[in-house]
């Protein structure tokens, strides 16, 4: 009894609507375990990254210098980004000295706040994914459920007396649809909550970047056009 019931046994022989729904189940969790060890690394490298740079930029250095250095590397993004851009444009804005400090800020600002959407864009990657299988995958697995309970219920009927032999496996089988939809299920639940944090924690905390230094920029611009 032991031996039939084991969960591989019922697997395989459960129906093929079962079989099809545990496959989609299990495909999701695969997909989204990879996710989740993608997206963890990614937002942890992010932070990190995040800090270091404020260190840098808060240390006195020049903000050419800085720029220099930034600009020189392969691939930039998180605050590095941002703060790319908006010198960028500010150093190309301030060169037409017929623009106002005003004007100047505000090409600034917008180019950060272009950057800034980009950036959350850019960490929020599979996290709807990883929401999705976290709201769907027991319902699919509660249809398979369902479909296998049916089934066995239909093959009751047709004979005269079920025994416990009998009713067993085939819900058995049917209730791993369920089990296998909760395995998928809580770890995406669990990533999507903890990457959403840290999603918000990285947005603020280039919201704050933004506005220090936009401030830092405006008060070079107004200084440079009281000197003209």
């Amino acid at each position: 009894m032991a031996g039939q019931l084991s969960v591989l046994s019922l697997i395989l022989e459960a129906s093929i609507v079962v079989k099809i729904v545990m496959l989609i189940l299990m495909s999701a969790s695969i997909v989204s375990w990879a996710m989740i060890i993608q997206r963890n690394k990614a937002l942890s490298q992010a932070l990190d990254e995040s800090k270091k740079f404020e260190d840098r930029f808060w240390s006195g250095i020049d903000l050419s210098k800085l720029y220099n250095e930034v600009s020189a590397r392969a691939s930039v993004t998180g605050m590095e980004s941002l703060f790319k851009a908006g010198f960028k444009e500010f150093a190309r804005l301030h060169k037409t000295s017929a623009r106002s400090p005003g004007a100047v800020m505000e090409g600034t600002q917008r180019a950060m706040r272009v950057g800034l959407s980009r950036e959350v864009e850019r960490l929020e990657a599979h996290l709807p994914f990883l929401a999705t299988v976290g709201s769907i995958s027991p319902y699919i697995g509660l249809f398979g459920t369902v479909w296998g309970i049916m089934n066995a219920f239909m093959a009751l009927g047709a004979v005269q007396q079920a025994t416990l032999a009998m009713v067993a496996p085939p819900i058995a089988e049917a209730l791993i649809a369920t089990a296998i939809g909760l395995f998928a299920a809580i770890p995406a639940v669990i990533a999507y909550n903890k990457f959403s944090h840290s999603v918000e924690q990285l947005e603020n905390s280039y919201a704050n970047f933004v506005e220090e230094f936009s401030n830092i920029l405006h008060r070079q611009a107004v200084s440079s056009g009281d000197s003209h």
